[in-house]
Order: structure tokens, then C-alpha cells, then sequence
């Protein structure tokens, strides 16, 4: 993957029809998903369980863009190369999952995998400043990591806006995860992020019987910050 820092909407499916999750990513992905988001939970870093290596390799055939796995697990280091193996393009882990985030770092890179850290939304932008060499993406959380549909956490836009400038020129993308719509889009845009992690905001109306409800919401999305 090239580097580019144009606008990206990566759908989360953990808003998607569990019961049709491959025709759920083709829909998203041919009405305009530039990735696929996956939310990797473990109901002990966070309070909710979702996806194992095996979901992830099942989902991997579906993808044609890029599957962007987002793992809230701790510990986190002894499931990376599993992840890996299942297929994923970007495994972003939590900067407070475990005590050495660049030693996680360094697991990720050598799997092959672009290398992501993530932050939740009380932890300052300051505990990655010594891990941007190593990153190729850094997620703000904008809500509390553990669940979908969740109120956006305005304080974070500062955060986005400090990230930004701490990297500079580097190709490192700023991620933006957690009530993310057509309101707060234009908002986490303009402080520097440019992946936005969208779940009810894309989900919401349509099915895989009417698809064209995700790309229309995915384009009020982009016309927004666009607007």
C-alpha cells in the first residue's frame, strides 16, 4: 500500500449483519469503503467479544481493499502473528495493553503487517511521541473503546490536532474511531485525521439487499467534509 492522506472511510463491521458478514464487506466495499475495519475484542481489555483469528481468515476472501484490524486485547503481543496469518493488512494495537507498545511494535512489523498504535481517549497524545518511527498509523479513540454507537468525546479533537503536528511529514496516517457521522466528520477532518472508522454512521438503513443505502451514507459522509 502506497502512502496517501486523502479522505479514507473504513466501515466497521461490527455494525454489519453478523449473520452475512461476506456479503456485508462485498456490499460496503463496491459502494465506495476505501477499508474494511475490524474490531477485535476480548472481553477483558474491554467489556465485549468479537473476533478470533478464525472470524478474521473467514472474512479475508471478502476483502479486496485493505482489512484494517483493530485489536483491543491485552495481553497483546502473544496474538499478533495469528492475526497476521488470518490476513490482515494493518494490526493496530493499544498503546495501554501492555508495558513495552514499541516491543509490540516491532512484533507487528516483523509479521510483514503495517503497525498501528492506538490510543484511548484518556491517555495522552504524548505516550506515543518515542513510537512514530515504528508507526505506520495512529487511532484516536473518539468514544471508549467496547462498543458501537456510542456519543463522540469532543475533547479528542485537540488530540488529533496535537498528533498531527507531532508527525509532520512522516507517512503516518491519523485514524479516527468512535462517533464518527456526518456532524463530527468535517471536525475530526480538519484537526488532521484522515481514516475515519464509521460503523452505525455507514450500517444504519440499509442491508445487502439494499446496498446503495451504505454508499449514499458513505457519501454524506465525504460531502461533508468535503462541504
Amino acid at each position: 500500500m502506497s502512502f496517501d492522506r486523502s479522505l479514507k472511510i473504513a466501515p466497521s463491521i461490527l455494525s454489519a449483519d453478523f449473520a452475512n458478514f461476506g456479503a456485508e464487506i462485498r456490499a460496503i466495499e463496491a459502494e465506495g469503503a476505501d477499508w474494511v475495519h475490524v474490531d477485535v475484542m476480548d472481553g477483558h481489555f474491554v467489556p465485549n467479544l468479537t473476533f478470533g483469528p478464525p472470524a478474521v481468515k473467514a472474512f479475508r476472501p471478502h476483502v479486496k481493499t485493505f482489512m484494517d484490524v483493530h485489536l483491543m486485547i491485552a495481553p497483546v503481543d502473544a496474538y499478533i502473528e495469528a492475526y497476521a496469518e488470518a490476513g490482515a493488512d494493518m494490526i493496530t494495537a493499544h498503546v495501554e495493553a501492555g508495558p513495552h507498545p514499541h516491543r509490540t511494535l516491532q512484533a507487528i512489523r516483523a509479521t510483514g503487517r503495517k503497525a498501528g498504535i492506538a490510543l484511548n481517549p484518556g491517555t495522552p497524545v504524548e505516550a506515543v511521541g518515542y513510537l512514530l518511527d515504528l508507526c505506520d498509523m495512529v487511532l484516536v479513540m473518539t468514544v471508549n473503546p467496547g462498543f458501537g454507537g456510542q456519543r463522540f468525546i469532543h475533547s479528542q479533537l485537540d488530540k488529533i490536532a496535537r498528533l498531527r503536528g507531532m508527525i509532520g511529514d512522516r507517512p503516518i496516517h491519523v485514524q479516527v474511531d468512535g462517533g464518527v457521522d456526518p456532524t463530527t466528520a468535517p471536525l475530526v477532518a480538519k484537526a488532521g485525521a484522515d481514516v475515519l472508522v464509521a460503523g452505525s454512521a455507514v450500517f444504519k438503513g440499509g442491508s445487502v439487499d439494499a446496498p446503495q443505502v451504505y454508499g449514499a451514507n458513505m457519501r454524506t459522509i465525504r460531502e461533508a467534509v468535503a462541504a
